[in-house]
C-alpha cells in the first residue's frame, strides 16, 4: 500500500512539473499540491503496515489511533503546522523581500542605477566586448542587493537598448544581461534568506549566514557564472553578424535624469558588504543605504510631509513589484512542511535510486541540470522542494552542501536561463527575441556554468570541505 501511495504522489509531482512548465499560477499550483499531499500521506497511514509507520518517525502520529481514541488533537496540530505555522515562519523572509524591493525602487528613483550604467558605457568606449564585460560586472553588482521583476525591467530598459545600439544581436544582448543578473543573485541577501528557509530557519541554523556562505562558496559561484557568461557572450558575438540599431531608444524616463553624484555609486552594494563583513542586519543595510541615497541625491528636499509621501510611494511600488512573489512565498512553506509527510512514500518508490554520496549527487545534478528549466524537479522555485525532501531523508548531507546543490538549478538555470522566469519572459517580449533563439544561448551557458559550479560545490562543501562547517 505504501508503494501505491508513493506512485500516486509521484504522479502528482510530475503533474505539478507540467503545471509549472505551462506557466500557470504558482501560488495556486502549490496550494493544490499541498492539499493533495496532506490527504494521501495522512489518510494513507490508516492502511500501511505498522512496520512502515515505526520506520518513519514523521508518520508516527497514528491516524488509526486518533480515530480509535475519538480525539483529533494530534491531527489538528499537524494541519495547523502545515497551514498556519509554516507560512508564519517565513515572516523574516517576507520582510527582507519587501525592504529589498523598496531599496531597489530607491536606487531607480535617485538615478544611481542608471548613472552606474551610463558611466560604465562611457568607460567601455567603442569596443563592444569591453562594454559588455563592464556592463555584466556592474549589472551583477547591482543585483547583489536589488531583486524582483521591477528592478530587472528598470535596468533592462537601460542596458538592452545600449547593447542593441552597439550592434550586439538581440538574443546575445538578452542572454548576456539575464546571465549577469543571475550571477548577482548568488550574493543577494534577500534571495539567500528565501532559499535558506527551504532547509531550516535562522534560529535552527545560526552559523549558516550570508557571510559564511559567501566566503565558502558564494563568491566562487558568482565569479564562475559571471566569467562564463561573459566569455560565451564574446564567443557568440564573434560568430554572429553585427546588426546596428542606432535608433534604439530607452523607454525609461530615468534616462533623462541628471547623473547621481559619483560618491553615491557605491551604495548599491553597501548592504551586502555590511552583511558579509559584519553580519549586519540586512534590513538595516537597506534602510541606511536607502535613506543615504535619498538625501545625497537631493530627493529629500521637500517638506516633512512630502518626504514621507515619497518614502511611502517607493515602498508601495516596491511591494507591488514583489506581490506575485509574496503570494508564492505564502504557499511555498505549506508545501515544504507537508513534503516531510510525503517523503517516506517517495522513499519507497525512488529511494533506492537517490544518490547517497556528495560526489554522486554533484555528478547526477550536473548531468541533469536541464531539469532546472521550466520550474522542474531541481529548482526550489518550482517543484524541487519535493526532490529536496526525499534527498534529505535518504542520507545525511550537510545543509550548506544541499543549499549549494539546489541553488545552481534555481539561480543559474531557472533565474538566468529559463523562459518561465518572469523577467526573462518580459525580456523576450521587449526585445522581440524568439524563445528558441534565447534557449540556444542560455542552455549551453547553464551547463558550462553549472558543471564548474558543481565542481566547486564538491571541493568546497562536499567530501573535501564539509568539515569546515561546524
Amino acid at each position: 500500500m505504501a508503494f501505491i501511495i508513493g506512485v500516486i504522489l509521484l504522479l502528482t509531482f510530475f503533474g505539478l512539473a507540467y503545471y509549472c512548465i505551462k506557466g500557470y499560477n504558482l501560488m495556486i499550483g502549490f496550494l493544490v499540491i499541498t492539499i493533495i499531499w496532506t490527504v494521501f500521506p495522512l489518510v494513507g497511514t490508516l492502511f500501511v503496515g505498522q512496520d512502515f509507520l515505526n520506520a518513519n518517525e514523521v508518520l508516527k502520529f497514528g491516524a488509526n489511533q486518533v480515530l480509535s481514541d475519538g480525539t483529533t488533537r494530534k491531527l489538528v496540530d499537524i494541519l495547523n503546522g502545515i497551514y498556519q505555522s509554516a507560512p508564519e515562519g517565513w515572516g523574516t523572509t517576507l520582510v527582507n523581500v519587501c525592504w529589498g524591493a523598496w531599496f531597489g525602487r530607491v536606487l531607480m528613483d535617485t538615478g544611481i542605477a542608471s548613472t552606474l550604467i551610463r558611466k560604465t558605457v562611457e568607460l567601455g568606449g567603442d569596443k563592444p566586448i569591453v562594454t559588455i564585460a563592464l556592463l555584466n560586472i556592474v549589472t551583477c553588482l547591482i543585483f547583489t542587493s536589488m531583486t524582483g521583476a521591477g528592478p530587472v525591467i528598470a535596468i533592462g530598459v537601460i542596458v538592452l537598448p545600449i547593447l542593441f545600439s552597439l550592434g550586439v544581436p538581440k538574443p546575445i544582448a538578452l542572454f548576456s544581461f539575464m546571465g549577469s543578473v543571475a550571477a548577482g543573485i548568488y550574493l543577494n541577501p534577500v534571495n539567500f534568506a528565501q532559499y535558506r528557509a527551504f532547509f531550516l530557519t535562522t534560529d535552527q541554523m545560526p552559523d549558516f549566514t550570508l557571510g559564511w556562505y559567501a566566503r565558502h562558496w558564494g563568491y566562487a559561484a558568482l565569479i564562475i557564472m559571471l566569467v562564463v557568461t561573459t566569455i560565451l557572450t564574446g564567443i557568440y558575438l564573434a560568430r554572429a553578424k553585427r546588426s546596428h540599431a542606432w535608433a534604439a531608444q530607452t523607454r525609461n524616463p530615468q534616462a533623462a535624469q541628471k547623473d547621481a553624484p559619483l560618491y553615491t555609486l557605491i551604495l548599491p552594494i553597501v548592504p551586502v558588504i555590511l552583511n558579509i563583513a559584519f553580519n549586519f542586519s540586512v534590513i538595516g543595510g537597506f534602510v541606511i543605504s536607502g535613506f543615504a541615497a535619498l538625501f545625497l541625491c537631493g530627493r529629500m528636499k521637500g517638506t516633512f510631509k512630502e518626504n514621507c509621501q515619497l518614502v511611502n510611494k517607493l515602498y508601495y511600488d516596491g511591494v507591488v513589484d514583489t506581490a506575485p512573489l509574496v503570494g508564492f512565498l505564502l504557499t511555498l512553506p505549506m508545501f515544504n512542511s507537508v513534503a516531510k509527510y510525503a517523503s517516506p512514500y517517495f522513499n519507497v518508490v525512488i529511494g533506492d535510486f537517490m544518490p547517497r554520496s556528495e560526489l554522486v549527487v554533484c555528478i547526477v545534478f550536473a548531468a541533469l541540470i536541464f531539469m532546472g528549466l521550466f520550474r522542474g524537479p531541481m529548482t526550489l522555485v518550482g517543484c524541487g522542494a519535493a526532490t529536496l525532501g526525499v534527498l534529505m531523508n535518504v542520507a545525511k548531507f550537510s545543509i550548506p552542501f544541499l543549499y549549494a546543490v539546489f541553488a545552481i538549478p534555481t539561480i543559474t538555470v531557472n533565474i538566468g536561463s529559463c523562459i518561465t522566469q518572469s523577467w526573462v519572459a518580459w525580456g523576450l517580449a521587449y526585445s522581440k527575441v524568439e524563445s528558441k533563439d534565447f534557449l540556444k544561448l542560455s542552455i549551453p551557458n547553464a551547463y558550462a556554468t553549472g558543471i564548474l559550479q558543481y565542481i566547486a560545490v564538491y571541493v568546497l562543501l562536499g567530501g573535501l570541505g564539509a568539515a569546515w562547517y561546524l
